[in-house]
């Protein structure tokens, strides 16, 4: 079962387009690959991360999920609490960083205050860094996330800010809500929107994932 619910995999796999090569890590950033290449994505073409770094250049988008993001996008899958000493330690980086910097990239985690922090632990993967002028400065512009996808709602960096903001919001779901799992004062677009329910075609290719 996801952890992102079926809300939050429909929402993912309508960011990505036919034709479309994806780097996808394992769960629910493949999962949603692939409900996307059965669905409203013919076509679509999933790598996974156990590839080389080389087969980056293929891709035209990479969906990836972390251990920690912050405000600004930033991601962790390092260390929980000082690097030394830490609380958690993880299994590293990976492809993470790889992707963020070569490709837009989509994030996808479940929204907890505990992993939504105002500013991450470890930075092992930037995203907007501290400012909207930031990738661009370290020689990573039109890369890192362009949407959070969690199962409470999605979330896009502002242009003007680099920092997050909340677009859309899962059926059934409050923005405060998400505020309540959100570790710094949330923006919300003046444009939200609600995620539309799954089509007959997606609710069939969630049910036939899930047998």
């Amino acid at each position: 079962m996801s952890a992102l619910g079926s809300a939050g995999l429909v929402a993912a796999a309508r960011l990505l387009q036919a034709g479309q090569v994806c780097v996808g890590e394992p769960g629910d950033p493949t999962a949603a690959a692939r409900l996307a290449a059965a669905t409203h994505a013919p076509g679509l073409i999933v790598l996974d991360g156990s590839l080389p770094r080389y087969s980056l250049r293929r891709a035209q988008v990479g969906l990836v999920t972390a251990a920690q993001i912050d405000a600004f996008g930033n991601l962790n899958t390092t260390v929980l609490g000082d690097y030394d000493e830490p609380t958690a330690r993880f299994a590293g980086p990976g492809l993470l960083p790889d992707v963020t910097a070569a490709l837009p990239t989509i994030v996808l985690l479940p929204h907890r205050l505990a992993a939504f922090v105002e500013r991450v632990d470890f930075v092992t993967a930037p995203g907007g860094l501290s400012g909207p002028l930031d990738r661009a400065l370290v020689g990573l512009p039109g890369t890192g996330p362009i949407a959070v996808v969690t199962d409470l709602g999605v979330l896009r960096p502002d242009p003007a800010t680099a920092e997050l903001v909340l677009t859309d919001l899962h059926p059934g779901v409050t923005v405060e809500q998400v505020r309540a799992e959100t570790g710094w004062p949330l923006e919300v677009s003046a444009d939200l929107v609600e995620t539309a329910p799954p089509s007959e075609a997606e609710q069939a290719a969630l049910t036939s994932s899930a047998a």
